[in-house]
């Protein structure tokens, strides 16, 4: 008996050592964290300083963060403002070099700081895109208007301001001088009251255009009373027309993320989603938006990825809940049945972006941890590369 409590307690030791020494068994998806000490609501990644390797630049603690890998080391973009709530990374000035795009929520502001020939130690220049908005939630890159070149879309989610309750693109070109000009569109003028959120981009009615969706939370800070909607606007069929909404949901409460995306592989568009002020994932099936429930009671999925996670040819999708503070991908069986995999728990988020940080061939999980002060990355333990 005594022999077995040791055999037991050698066991225990084995194991403590192994986690002390971030060395998780095969199949567990590693955290690891590049920045602690400020409330981070956004991260993105890209080759922010030329040398072939996935950076990350997020925002936290009023400052705009560059973190340099492999090592993280920290270079704070000076710029004002420096505190954003979304951003996005594009080409902007087409030189080859992903930019960095941010905005404020209120008073509205999206600005894209130009990356320098050298990243790390070299300053980056800012420049405004529009100051008109207010309410800014969420910034998403995508070819609107099908010409082949990105655009991005943005919301106006304050019921004040030149665009009240709006949705938002814009089409930028680049002049023979290498000045950048924007050109802004409204989508949805005026009917996306009830606090929006995030956007989604995709052809819903196969018609090959573009087609935007959104969620608005509604809660007690919507003093409209008329949040809690998922909806779509149909993009028009000739250029300058009216962008027409589509409702899919109008009993959703804390809605804020929906992307289209063909959840069953039958071929038509359909729409994955999350509450994120509220609980819950859920997909609505075309052509009657059916909801179907991928996990009913995860509370606070604030953001949301969807992408094909395993590498199996279906959509999958992953969130970071802020309010139970877990960390989840959504396995699809092909046919829109959901099994939850657990990747992380006691970590909060705002943001989430799947992306092969560690260039071994699969999707990892990069998360901004807005209430744990933190960002973290968790490793895909699939490694098709192996």
């Amino acid at each position: 008996m005594i022999i077995q409590t040791k055999r037991q307690l050698a066991g225990l030791l084995v194991f403590t050592l192994l986690l002390q020494g971030n060395l998780l068994a095969e199949g567990e998806w590693q955290k690891q964290q590049i920045y602690q000490g400020a409330g981070c609501a956004t991260a993105v990644a890209g080759d922010f300083t030329g040398d072939g390797k996935l950076d990350v630049i997020c925002s936290a603690g009023s400052k705009t963060r560059l973190l340099v890998a492999p090592d993280w080391q920290e270079v704070i973009l000076p710029h004002q403002p420096a505190s954003f709530i979304h951003s996005a990374v594009l080409d902007v000035d087409r030189d080859g070099d992903l930019d960095y795009l941010g905005c404020r929520y209120k008073p509205g502001l999206i600005v894209w700081l130009e990356q320098p020939a050298k990243g790390a130690s070299q300053r980056w220049k800012e420049h405004v895109i529009d100051d008109q908005l207010n309410g800014i939630h969420g910034l998403l890159a995508g070819d609107v208007d099908g010409d082949g070149h990105l655009d991005l879309v943005a919301n106006s989610a304050q019921p004040k301001g030149p665009f009240p309750n709006s949705l938002v693109w814009y089409k930028f070109a680049v002049g023979k001088d290498g000045q950048v000009t924007w050109q802004r569109h409204v989508a949805a003028k005026g009917d996306a009251p009830g606090l929006s959120h995030y956007m989604g981009l995709g052809d819903v009615d196969g018609d090959g255009r573009a087609d935007i969706a959104a969620g608005a939370k509604g809660g007690p800070s919507d003093t409209s009373g008329m949040g809690n909607w998922f909806a779509w606007w149909r993009a028009p069929a000739k250029k300058g027309g009216a962008w027409k909404k589509e409702i899919i949901s109008a009993q959703e409460p804390g809605a804020t993320n929906i992307h289209p995306t063909d959840v069953n592989g039958d071929g038509k568009m359909d729409f994955l989603a999350s509450r994120g002020h509220g609980r819950g994932i859920y997909w609505f099936e075309a052509p009657r938006w059916q909801r179907h429930t991928i996990h009913p009671t995860l509370h606070g999925p604030h953001c949301l990825v969807v992408v094909d996670m395993d590498g199996d040819g279906d959509v999958d999708a992953a969130t970071c809940a802020k309010d139970d503070k877990q960390v989840a991908w959504f396995e699809n069986d092909g046919k829109g049945k959901f099994t939850t995999h657990v990747v992380g728990r006691e970590q909060a988020a705002y943001d989430i972006r799947a992306v092969d940080l560690d260039a071994d061939g699969d999707l990892d999980l990069l998360v901004a941890g807005q209430a744990s002060q933190n960002v973290v990355w968790y490793r895909n333990p699939r490694n098709p590369k192996r």
